[in-house]
């Protein structure tokens, strides 16, 4: 595309680099939010490292939460975070109506920073949703860019809202392919657009050799952060390695987001950071060939965390 003549609005770049760990949702035995067990792992990510929580969101299985789980679920991570990381309250809904009584909702709690996830039918019908949920004045917006036809949102509809409306600050990009995507916007924005890869965690090396500034992955989080940190040291070669040995795992995990969701739960079941691995329903099955297989590259992770441990406890 063809950038603008008028010069983009200077902003400084939101402070948002790293990894930003999407919680999935910890269910009981009786099929209700295990509120503990979710205030376990944001502890566990927040002694990872974590630059901050995305709350809920499609990881958390969002649209099977009562407006009320979604509150008390976002509730519960800002006061265990305590203005530590940034915490982004996941506003997404398909209808306007609900999704600014849920905006309203999540900014009465106290939460500063909101995702929107705007469903697409034309470039007007998006605007227009997006500046009305922006009239209510969140501190901080994230836009998430997902796949709604070919390559997601036009650049030129997203340069055009970073020029607008002040609060928009980042932008997360799920587009397959989203290299290219990254490098544009970041070109076409100056840089000052704060953009983070979530799907695409599988070019995680890619986008940090593009400059993405944050990662929307789920789970792993130890793993994750050291990536990212031995990338940011300049420790090339080193970040590679590591990411080499989680390929295998993010190709069985992505295969659909149903099969992600069933893995991290298992995974923090087997972490014991959840009491269960159980997911709500709807939701596609894990059968007992999936099982083992998860299990395999489960205990993958918790080798390689254990070697984390390990370096550090000799660095320290």
């Amino acid at each position: 595309m063809e950038s603008n003549d008028k010069p983009l609005v200077e902003k400084e770049l939101y402070p948002l680099k790293g990894i930003v760990t999407v919680l999935n949702t910890p269910f009981t035995r009786e099929d209700t939010i295990d509120y503990s067990a979710l205030k376990n792992n944001v502890l566990e990510a927040l002694k990872a490292g974590v630059a901050g929580f995305l709350v809920p969101a499609m990881a958390a299985e969002v649209y099977k939460l009562s407006y009320t789980e979604r509150q008390k679920m976002l509730a519960l991570v800002l006061e265990t975070v305590e203005n530590r990381v940034p915490v982004i309250g996941g506003a997404g809904e398909q209808d306007l109506s609900k999704s600014k009584a849920l905006l309203k909702t999540y900014l009465n709690l106290g939460c500063k920073n909101v995702l929107f996830q705007i469903p697409f039918v034309d470039e007007l019908q998006f605007r227009n949703h997006f500046m009305e949920l922006a009239a209510l004045d969140p501190e901080m917006i994230m836009l998430q860019d997902w796949n709604a036809s070919g390559y997601g949102l036009s650049d030129d509809l997203i340069c055009n809202l970073f020029e607008e409306v002040p609060n928009f600050r980042c932008l997360k990009i799920e587009t397959v392919p989203a290299g290219p995507k990254y490098s544009r916007i970041l070109e076409l924005t100056k840089g000052k657009l704060n953009v983070s890869g979530g799907w695409a965690v599988s070019q995680m090396i890619e986008g940090l050799h593009r400059g993405v500034h944050a990662f929307m992955p789920t789970g792993m989080h130890s793993i994750y952060t050291s990536i990212y940190h031995l990338f940011e040291e300049g420790k090339y070669e080193d970040a590679e390695a590591l990411f080499e040995k989680i390929i295998p795992v993010l190709a069985f995990s992505n295969q659909h987001l149903d099969i992600s969701i069933h893995f991290f739960k298992r995974l923090l079941y087997r972490q014991g950071i959840y009491p269960t691995p159980n997911v709500r329903n709807p939701i596609l099955p894990f059968d007992a060939l999936h099982q083992k297989l998860a299990d395999k590259h489960i205990d993958r992770i918790l080798q390689i965390e254990n070697e984390l441990k390990t370096l550090s406890s000799n660095l320290s």
